[in-house]
């Protein structure tokens, strides 16, 4: 029995059948660990050694959110939306509502494809564009699912392809996988390895746009607790300057929480607003994204634990070894094992290490090119990000589209990206992994 199979399993089945994703963290690291011959206080230790490694993240997210309300309450938002809806009713017209939706989709893939690599801000975006543009995809009639599946791709997709910004480090990593593993390749030569893997993401994006294609019905509630403020030049203007600024610091500190800080420090000292108002806005903001913390903090120790059971590599060894001489099963196996590893730590970047000292023998003994090794261990480390409750790249997008209490996590985030993401990216990593 394997510790990482059983946690895992666990950990989904439960989360599929609505137990808090939290909980279902607990339980699933609590049985691998045991599974793994760990005892109950051993696996608790770790567990909650490894939540530190979210402090960060958790905080961030916290921040993001007291800052998105920030955002909300300043009333620039109402502009925009309320332009966008009087536009819509003036225009009347189905190809008008086609238009607009079209042009919202194409801003958030723009926004999120450079959060990753042209202005690497990660998930940092999120809650501070989505959800006060949430009355506006309920006008239009948007399937809240659809903008996950595209906010998940904007996330993942762009970091096994481009090799910059986090696709520097995600490829980089590779490279390094293979250096301990006691070979040396070009850098370059990782990217145009990973093109097809990286198609199956496109694919899954483009058919989850025609199947989401109808409308769903969402109630439009206020985000802002107290209202919006008076808008007027000066407001919309601090509330600019506060988007500025909080990218900005986070660009030059690396820093989401001093990037959050820099933000809601320029509303407060603008003056222009009550900072009781403003007090109370921070404050509900941040238990709209405390949730989401806490999820993060527990898949951070559940990520701990799966790792210190040390059954990963026994899997893969045992693959290994029952399937030797059976090539196609054996690419399937690799990358089932890395959509496993995955699934529980919720990080590609994390699984690579842990999978390319192990893969990297194996393809060489299968007589499987480099471009095809470099592709099996991509997307094996791809696969999973997408489609993971303890993935930050599912966390982000349910941060931003459940702020009105209407999105489900697993439901509604994790199996859409799961089924239009990572089953495509599976079956094209598969394909590369024969052909290359």
């Amino acid at each position: 029995m394997n510790a990482v199979l059983i946690a895992v399993f666990i950990m989904i089945l439960l989360s599929l059948f609505r137990l808090n994703v939290v909980l279902a963290l607990f339980i699933g690291a609590l049985a691998g660990g045991v599974v793994a011959g760990m005892g109950y206080g051993e696996v608790i230790t770790v567990f909650t050694e490894g939540i530190v490694g979210g402090a960060e993240i958790a905080l961030s997210y916290a921040l993001l959110g007291g800052f998105a309300a920030l955002i909300a309450y300043s009333g620039i938002t109402e502009v925009l939306v309320g332009f966008i809806i009087k536009a819509l009713k003036k225009e009347q017209s189905r190809k008008a509502r086609i238009i607009a939706k079209v042009s919202i989709i194409i801003a958030l893939l723009a926004v999120s494809i450079m959060s990753q690599n042209l202005i690497p801000v990660h998930i940092a975006f999120i809650p501070i564009l989505i959800p006060p543009l949430l009355s506006l995809m309920n006008e239009l009639g948007f399937d809240r699912r659809l903008i996950a599946v595209v906010l998940t791709f904007g996330l993942t997709f762009p970091y096994v392809l481009f090799p910059i910004g986090f696709g520097q480090i995600f490829q980089n990593t590779i490279v390094t996988g293979f250096e301990s593993a006691g070979m040396e390749i070009a850098f370059g030569e990782v990217a145009p390895a990973l093109i097809i893997p990286a198609s199956g993401f496109v694919v899954g994006l483009f058919l989850a746009l025609f199947y989401y294609r109808k409308n769903r019905r969402y109630e439009t509630r206020d985000i802002a607790s107290e209202g919006v403020a008076e808008v007027s030049v000066k407001t919309v203007s601090i509330a600019v300057a506060a988007i500025i600024a909080t990218f900005g610091v986070q660009i030059l500190t690396d820093s989401m929480i001093f990037g959050a800080l820099a933000g809601i420090m320029v509303f407060f000292l603008s003056f222009q607003f009550k900072w009781s108002r403003l007090d109370n806005e921070l404050v509900n903001g941040i238990k709209m994204m405390a949730y989401i913390g806490i999820v993060m903090l527990a898949a951070n120790g559940f990520a701990a634990v799966i790792s210190e059971t040390g059954h990963v590599s026994p899997l893969v060894d045992g693959i290994a070894n029952i399937l030797s001489d059976q090539k196609i099963l054996v690419v399937i196996s690799m990358l089932f094992v890395g959509l496993v590893v995955t699934m529980g730590i919720g990080s590609s970047f994390a699984t690579i290490p842990i999978i390319a000292s192990i893969f990297i023998p194996m393809g060489m003994e299968l007589g499987l090119s480099i471009p095809a090794i470099i592709a099996i261990i991509g997307t094996a480390g791809a696969l999973g990000d997408a489609g993971s409750p303890a993935s930050d790249s599912t966390l982000g997008p349910t941060a931003g589209l459940a702020a009105d209490g209407q999105h489900n996590h697993i439901w509604d985030t994790c199996v859409p990206t799961f089924i239009f993401l990572n089953i495509p990216v599976l079956i094209a990593g598969f394909f590369a992994g024969m052909i290359l």
